[in-house]
């Protein structure tokens, strides 16, 4: 009996002391956290939009790296270059999955696609063709045509829209997207979706709108995403719009997946690999189990859908902050016209001559990042961030704007000054103080298209356009919600053709 009772006792005192144990050690050096951490909910409440806003002003109140609670998901939010440097680096292998949430379940054939897949082969496989075959400085340079034409294609327009007016009006939103979307339809299935020899309106009235859904979904904050009780309840509206857009996509891009089978099999001959979707079909042609149709369309959606609203927003910052500061855009004007002359329109290869619209550019992807919260990763073991411990399966967000807007980093970092990055170049390195494109091995491929794509489209139109505010005042500055920063009023702008280059213009007119 006695023993019967120690041993009951022994197990009262026992149980308490592991269970006690494993809970201090389970939050023991974890970052600190914000107060009102909520059952069930956690920090969610604390969700306020801006949310890159929201979370700077966590990170100022609470310091650089923070543990909070999304529902039962645990999260490190990190504000500081070095930490970021510290995820991206030394612990770059252990960040390289990505979380399970619902927009790459559904938007990335279960999590199969080169954004969401976890780390392993097939992502390597995936990266590597998109950086070696798809987005290589070979295959860049092959499409180099493909930029300019439609550059140019979109002066054309602007000036036809301006005869007979002293000042034309345009929606630079609208005309900037169009333009993106241009070249990226080119480079990737050779059609060409706006201009006067465009016979795809209708497919481009249905892309544009499958566009605009995926960035509003991918950017919602589903509940069920943090909640998994409300997935089982099945209240979540958001993956019933998933599941509806992802049919959506997937129909669009079977659809050109299947008319570029046809031309090449009515061709009779090798194909050129002279699109996107030529050397995924090659690639299918030699490892037809690998590379099946839904690989192809995950790669197709990936470069479509990163390499059109996001250059087109990057375009409108830059051209509103000028607006906004005459002063620069005239120096930038003038630094045109020096470096090229009246004799030729800017080229690629002049970008680098052209320092100040460089640093342009760069001022803009810092004051407004293409992604203000770099796409979200998961640690795949226990790491430490610094100086924290991270528990494994905690989700990853680094607030790349506020890096790049911390004012104790920055001198004035809400003023636009281009000067500021003058002779570093569009691509110069500052290490995670500046980084709008991510880094690590999960960094964008995509950031030397980009960055090609701004400076010749804002170059040509500074060059062949004198610009300014539809009135008096100020271009409004706010930005709008969703996966990327996009201005929250599309920005309308007043153009004059310049009458000192008017012979080149006319040459886009033809």
């Amino acid at each position: 009996m006695e023993i019967r009772a120690l041993f009951f006792y022994f197990l009262i005192f026992i149980i308490p002391y592991f269970l006690t144990k494993q809970l201090l050690r389970r939050y023991k050096n974890l970052p600190p956290s914000p107060s009102y951490c909520l059952p069930v909910i956690g920090h969610l409440h604390l969700f306020k939009k801006p949310i890159h806003q929201a979370f700077a002003d966590l990170a100022d109140r609470y310091g650089p790296v923070l543990f909070m609670r999304f529902g039962s998901r645990p999260v490190v939010l990190v504000s500081s270059p070095s930490d970021a440097e510290e995820c991206f680096t030394r612990n770059d292998l252990v960040f390289a999955n990505r979380p399970r949430l619902l927009a790459g379940k559904h938007l990335g054939y279960n999590y199969t696609t080169l954004m969401w897949a976890s780390y392993g082969d097939h992502w390597r496989n995936l990266r590597r063709i998109a950086s070696a075959e798809l987005l290589s400085s070979h295959r860049l340079h092959m499409f180099y045509s493909i930029r300019v034409e439609e550059v140019r294609s979109l002066v054309g327009r602007l000036v036809r829209a301006s005869e007979s007016k002293e000042f034309g009006t345009g929606d630079m939103k609208m005309m900037f997207f169009e333009l993106t979307l241009n070249v990226m339809m080119r480079m990737i299935t050779g059609k060409r979706y706006y201009g006067e020899k465009s016979e795809e309106f209708e497919e481009a009235v249905r892309f544009k709108e499958i566009i605009r859904e995926t960035f509003q979904l991918s950017g919602a904050t589903d509940m069920a995403d943090f909640v998994p009780v409300l997935k089982w309840l099945g209240v979540s509206r958001t993956e019933k719009k998933l599941v509806i857009l992802q049919e959506k996509r997937d129909r669009f891009m079977q659809n050109l997946i299947e008319e570029h089978r046809t031309t090449r099999r009515l061709s009779m001959s090798e194909a050129t690999s002279k699109t996107m979707i030529d050397v995924l079909l090659s690639r299918q042609e030699a490892e037809t189990e690998y590379y099946t149709d839904g690989v192809i369309r995950g790669m197709i959606q990936v470069m479509l859908t990163a390499g059109t609203d996001t250059s087109a927003s990057t375009m409108e910052w830059a051209l509103s902050l000028l607006l906004n500061n005459p002063e620069a855009l005239a120096k930038v004007q003038a630094e045109i016209d020096a470096r090229t002359g009246q004799n030729r329109l800017i080229e690629e290869s002049d970008l680098a001559k052209l320092p100040y619209l460089q640093a342009v550019v760069t001022e803009t992807l810092r004051m407004y990042p293409p992604a203000p919260l770099i796409p979200p990763h998961e640690s795949s073991e226990e790491c430490t961030v610094g100086g924290f411990r991270v528990p494994r399966g905690t989700m990853l967000l680094v607030n790349i704007w506020a890096i790049q807007n911390d004012p104790k980093l920055w001198a004035e970092p809400r003023k636009f000054m281009p000067e500021r990055f003058q002779g570093l170049g569009m691509e110069g390195n500052l290490g995670l103080v500046m980084s709008p494109f991510g880094a690590g091995r999960r960094g964008c491929p995509g950031e030397a298209l980009a960055v090609r794509m701004v400076g010749l489209a804002l170059g040509t139109l500074i060059q062949c356009f004198d610009w300014k505010r539809v009135g008096e005042e100020m271009v409004d500055m706010s930005g709008g919600t969703g996966l990327i920063m996009p201005k929250a009023q599309p920005l309308i702008a007043k153009y004059r053709p310049r009458k000192t280059v008017s012979r080149l213009i006319s040459q886009c007119c033809d």
